[in-house]
């Protein structure tokens, strides 16, 4: 064997004898290693015949390529069994090597249809379809998800119609998927948590403002903090304090430069910005109040990484903002402070944290995305495989 074989054809052990260029750059090769038993490992060995074994190769450029292997028969002179010689990188009664299998599920990995992968490396569409999932479940067999993340991010997203939808857990300390499971109700969850142990370890969980979430987290990670996501939290105050401004002014609600002045916070309004959206809240009964509140409300939202300390100083004008909305004589902004005082520990719990369930709505961008590569999924494994191996370790 010789480096420049060795460079070619990227297979240890093996002489390039001849190449032809026909339909297939067809390369002919002698494997020059030892060669052992393969029941008992000895090299006392003698041959009983020899044949031509074609394999097909990684492509050269846009040539295909067509390995012809001279192989032999064996038979072990210690155990007496016969064999036939096998070659590295190539599994036994293989019609490919594992280099051009490889090169098939990564066409097809990048977004290459079936149809146009089996067209330009002549191979059937099946075949790719089953290299494809044999490299996945490989990829996926190699990923260690023996233990939990210690921050969880828990979040729902759809699958199917008929099956309804899936969650997904996130590690937000590596922006990973963790795992997807099937349902979204305690009861359809059961059977997976039992399957999957070591939940102990996990330290926080963060989701929005999903009572049944609330539960599954503190029934299946009874050591983890639950932190409610900042970012769903700061919707549903936009979205009542909105509903209450079309109360009180429904034809100013229906104009797009008020509405985006209204809903961006006042800390990032230019001076001209804020001096006209002041004279226009002066301009409407009761609606300035409103949107000091709000405004006021929205900075104690936004705080992050306060110590216990600076905490336990901020709870108590926390809490009186909620009783303010409680009694609210606005049902939506009634309903806001029922919502939130029920959720009251896990929202004080933000300021101690940065992480969010961003990470999560950025994930499901990447899964949606796998589906519509794949014009949808029926088989729910064959989906959870591709997010694991394209979304997670």
């Amino acid at each position: 064997m010789t480096p420049q074989d060795q460079l070619i054809i990227n297979l240890p052990g093996f002489k390039i004898l001849n190449v032809r260029n026909d339909n297939f750059l067809e390369i002919s090769v002698e494997f020059e290693g030892d060669v052992a038993c393969h029941h008992c490992g000895s090299l006392s060995l003698r041959m009983k015949d020899s044949f031509i074994r074609k394999v097909r190769h990684t492509s050269f450029g846009k040539k295909l390529t067509q390995l012809h292997i001279r192989a032999h028969k064996f038979k072990c002179r210690d155990c007496g069994k016969y064999f036939n010689q096998r070659f590295p990188g190539i599994y036994p009664r293989k019609r490919a090597t594992e280099s051009f299998r490889e090169e098939v599920y990564l066409k097809h990995f990048d977004g290459v249809s079936k149809k146009r992968t089996s067209h330009r490396l002549k191979v059937g569409q099946a075949t790719v379809e089953r290299w494809s999932s044999d490299h996945l479940k490989f990829a996926e067999s190699k990923q260690d998800r023996s233990r939990w993340p210690r921050v969880l991010g828990i979040d729902e997203h759809f699958f199917t119609r008929k099956k309804g939808f899936a969650t997904t857990f996130a590690d937000l300390g590596k922006r990973k998927v963790y795992d997807v499971a099937l349902g979204r109700s305690q009861k359809s969850l059961e059977p997976y948590f039992k399957r999957h142990p070591g939940r102990e370890r996990v330290q926080v969980v963060l989701m929005d403002l999903s009572d049944t979430y609330r539960a599954i987290a503190r029934s299946q990670f009874p050591k983890a903090k639950i932190v409610a996501d900042r970012f769903h939290v700061v919707r549903l105050i936009n979205q009542k304090f909105m509903e209450a401004w079309k109360i009180l002014d429904p034809d100013g609600r229906r104009n797009r430069g008020l509405i985006s002045l209204m809903r961006r916070h006042d800390f990032k309004l230019e001076p001209r910005q804020k001096k006209n959206l002041r004279n226009y809240l002066q301009s409407i009964e009761g609606l300035e109040t409103i949107y000091d509140f709000k405004q006021r409300f929205m900075k104690m939202i936004l705080l992050k990484t306060k110590r216990k300390s600076e905490c336990r100083i901020l709870i108590p004008e926390f809490l009186e903002c909620l009783e303010i909305l409680k009694s609210s004589e606005m049902y939506c902004l009634k309903v806001l402070g029922e919502t939130l005082y029920k959720w009251r520990e896990e929202i004080v719990r933000m300021w101690r944290f940065t992480k969010t369930n961003s990470i999560t709505e950025g994930l499901h961008n990447k899964m949606e995305e796998l589906s519509r590569r794949a014009y949808g999924f029926r088989n729910f494994e064959n989906y959870r495989i591709r997010v694991r191996v394209y979304c997670g370790y």
